[in-house]
């Protein structure tokens, strides 16, 4: 790893050869486009995370861990999500 300004480590450029560094490159953009397709197939995951931002904006938690745990396991979650799944559907 390479010393960066403000003493941190950033990549090492000469840790992987052209031929890798090509490889991993197309293997990210490979990855992106693989989870652009999942997210755009998959409008409640969406909503999951667009509900918990809202909310998270709204309330400002101090504990924000705390929140997000309190968030995701509430049981009336599923429902909410599939209640607006529903609303967007007749919207359409």
């Amino acid at each position: 790893m390479a010393m960066l300004r403000g003493g941190f480590l950033g990549p090492d450029p000469g840790a992987l050869s052209p031929a890798q560094q090509e490889q991993l490159s197309r293997f990210k953009i490979q990855t992106r486009i693989a989870n652009e397709k999942y997210l755009r197939t998959h409008k409640e995951v969406e909503l999951l995370i667009s509900g918990f931002f809202r909310e998270m904006f709204l309330k400002r938690p101090d504990d924000i861990q705390e929140f997000a745990a309190e968030y995701f396991t509430d049981p009336r979650l599923p429902n909410k999500i599939h209640m607006q799944l529903i609303k967007e559907k007749k919207a359409a």
